[in-house]
């Protein structure tokens, strides 16, 4: 509820700033033509306040200078206001809509504090008798008693001047200014998890989870060992300061040998020459070609009965919700059947056949409802991912070990308090973003549905500790949206070279830890200090927050949100940061320098990409809007997409290796090189349209036929 009045009071802002514009600028001109009179005449030293008075009314007459300046104060901030705070006050004529909630959200729900947020608890805590209570003369209606409120919770700016509005009767305080100031700042610490439900597993207080007494002890040893993390910070850090001292020096010495691509500007701010695309060779654009009309046609449908026959572990993992064995027969036609109608958005209608009993709506909808869930994807995806690492093409595409997140936006058109707004990504609707871990092998290792478009960061690490399958990633690779200084002081800890692509290079803060060191043309640059001293003090609990992390007592999400919420960094998540902003400037540092380092990043970002588009053209049902009310249904669904295009990726791989092993035997001229750049989501011979079969024809354990490549684009194998 917050968020929504909140989001409609400031597009009402927004509507009532575009209105007062003409307004704004013309007395602004008529009050620059004034102080222009002015300047221009404190020039003279000899010349009269009246003459300087008859100046402007040459250009502007009192009552018009008057008028203007009134209109200007009125809109003027109160000192330390926020700029963008005007909103606050049309929140004030919706003090209706809250006037039941308030009450009922405080008898219903416990919430807890820590002692920073405590005083924001209380004052919540008290609104439903300050609402309640009754007018007198003193205390007219709409006011609260200045003494009965906590005007320690009223920040400075928008809402001081709101509360404590001017002509409020004496000794009173605007009591809808007073509620919704307490309201903002409750929805602020809660979001931060400084207020927390007890009770809640979502609102909860991370820091109670982490790791402490005895279980700390037991799983300290033990963990530092799996993560390689030293006890005592002093070694360690004193490697990370030779190390980032070199990178600087190395980097400073490539400037001064004016043979890089690397340039400073006045402001000490780095800029890298755009990558030039690399064109694809005439050998590799046959080679496509070649292959795309080499692979079969073939329905979704048949695509994952076909990789069920594959691999047995596939269907096993699809068990009953009940535990009990399964007596249906021909169970993985059905599953194909649920799978194919919740990945293509488009309901069981285009997948049913009357006539088979395995596909009747009765049963499909069954086998939906207590066979498809996240535990049963998981476990059917563990397959997948083990029988794309063993093709020879998928190893010549990457070694497993590299990852990217990224996510999909999707609209969601239905009532739900899981969709955001966003309208670079929604429009004037509402939506969710589909997170994926994919590895350099191209298939997807995990996933996660959050609301809107959150910053990524707040969830990389908790979608790579939910990993259904496959080798444990090195290296993770994110958009430049997803990084931060804890970002990467977390990753780094946890085991995982992180390294987001820097599409805002220009404005990425630097940091050194020698501030007499000299590092020629960057010392502009390298213009933050990073603080060891405070790593060091913090160490102990930043070993202790990893741990947590790593064994699963708390998400990382969680963690993160605790550290820095509302803007404030807390002591440890500051620690936090430093240590982070290391290894951000060693990233940045050979980021700049190294144009292979570059590529690589950009090329696991171009493989996101290539999963995207093929996820969007077959999630095309429903004008590829995702229509469930609730995150339960958001992850079931596009749990089974993932599913699917991991189908699709592992039987797309399976027979473009074919297709190169028999353009090998048949003397095709075929450069691994140019294998090295083919994708393994080219979605032409799939068809996503119209109605689905679930029949495969007979193989005899063999794969399909290819298609001749000289027999032109049609059907003919």
């Amino acid at each position: 509820m917050v968020n929504d009045l909140m989001a409609r009071a400031q597009r009402q802002s927004a509507a009532e700033k575009v209105r007062q514009y003409p307004r704004v600028s013309r007395d602004a001109a008529r009050l620059a033509a004034a102080v222009g009179v002015l300047f221009e005449a404190s020039e003279d030293e000899d010349v009269t306040l009246a003459e300087i008075w008859g100046a402007i009314d040459d250009v502007v007459s009192r009552s018009e200078l008057r008028a203007a300046l009134d209109s200007i104060a009125s809109l003027t901030l109160a000192p330390q206001a926020d700029p963008g705070g005007e909103w606050r006050g049309l929140l004030l004529e919706r003090y209706t809509v809250v006037r039941k909630f308030v009450p009922l959200l405080v008898a219903t729900i416990d919430f807890g504090a820590t002692a920073e947020a405590a005083g924001v608890l209380d004052a919540l805590r008290g609104l439903p008798d300050l609402m309640d209570a009754r007018a007198t003369r003193r205390v007219p209606a709409g006011y609260l008693d200045e003494q009965l409120v906590m005007l320690k919770v009223v920040p400075a700016g928008w809402w001081q001047r709101l509360v404590m509005a001017p002509g409020r009767p004496v000794g009173t305080v605007d009591r809808a200014a007073y509620v919704f100031c307490v309201l903002e700042q409750f929805h602020q610490r809660l979001r931060g998890r400084d207020i927390y439900a007890t009770a809640s597993s979502r609102w909860t207080d991370p820091g109670a989870r982490l790791l402490r007494g005895p279980a700390w002890d037991a799983a300290r040893g033990p963990v530092l060992n799996a993560l390689e993390i030293p006890s005592d910070p002093d070694e360690l850090l004193a490697d990370l300061t030779k190390n980032l001292d070199e990178a600087w020096r190395h980097v400073a010495g490539e400037l001064d040998a004016a043979r890089s691509s690397v340039s400073i500007d006045a402001d000490g701010r780095l800029h890298v020459a755009s990558l030039a695309a690399i064109p694809d060779s005439p050998s590799l654009t046959a080679l496509r070609a070649v292959l795309e009309r080499m692979v079969p046609r073939v329905d979704i449908g048949e695509v994952i009965l076909e990789v069920m026959s594959w691999l047995p572990g596939f269907v096993e993992a699809f068990t009953a919700a009940s535990g009990g064995e399964s007596r249906l027969a021909d169970l993985n036609v059905t599953i194909a059947a649920a799978l194919t109608a919740h990945a293509l958005n488009i309901g069981y209608t285009p997948v049913i056949s009357p006539g088979v009993a395995a596909l009747t709506r009765a049963r499909i909808s069954h086998v939906d409802q207590n066979y498809l869930c996240a535990d049963t994807y998981a476990g059917a995806n563990v397959p997948l991912i083990e029988a794309q690492a063993d093709i020879a093409l998928a190893q010549a595409l990457g070694g497993g070990l590299v990852a990217g997140v990224d996510g999909i936006r999707f609209v969601v058109p239905l009532p739900s308090i899981y969709a955001r707004p966003n309208p670079k990504y929604f429009g004037r609707r509402r939506g969710a973003t589909w997170l994926n871990l994919i590895s350099d092998q191209s298939v997807g290792l995990a996933s996660k549905v959050v609301s809107g478009t959150p910053c990524d960061s707040l969830h990389i690490v908790d979608l790579i500790y939910r990993q259904d399958g496959g080798r444990r990633p090195e290296v993770i690779v994110s958009d430049t949206g997803s990084y931060s200084d804890i970002a990467f002081g977390l990753l780094q800890l946890l085991g995982f070279a992180y390294r987001p692509e820097l599409a805002d290079l220009p404005d990425a803060k630097l940091w050194r830890i020698d501030l007499a060191a000299d590092y020629g043309p960057l010392n502009a640059a390298a213009r933050g200090r990073i603080d060891l001293q405070r790593i060091r003090q913090h160490y102990p609990d930043m070993l202790r927050l990893v741990a947590s992390i790593h064994t699963g007592a708390v998400s990382a999400h969680d963690v993160i949100r605790m550290l820095s919420s509302g803007g404030k960094t807390t002591q440890l998540g500051d620690a936090l940061a430093h240590y982070g902003r290391i290894f951000k400037t060693l990233h940045i540092l050979v980021y700049v320098h190294d144009e292979t380092y570059r590529r690589q990043i950009k090329g696991i970002r171009n493989l996101q990409e290539g999963r995207h588009d093929l996820g969007r053209h077959v999630f095309h049902g429903s004008k590829g809007e995702l229509r469930q009310h609730y995150q339960e249904g958001m992850e079931d669904q596009l749990g089974a997409l993932g599913l699917v295009l991991n189908c699709i990726t592992l039987w797309n791989t399976v027979y473009l290796d074919a297709a190169l092993t028999q353009l090998r035997a048949d003397g095709y001229p075929v450069l691994e090189e140019d294998v090295a750049r083919l994708s393994v989501y080219i979605p032409r011979h799939l068809n996503v349209e119209g109605r689905h079969s679930f029949q495969l024809p007979d193989l005899a354990g063999a794969r399909r036929p290819l298609r001749d490549p000289d027999a032109g684009d049609g059907d003919q194998a």
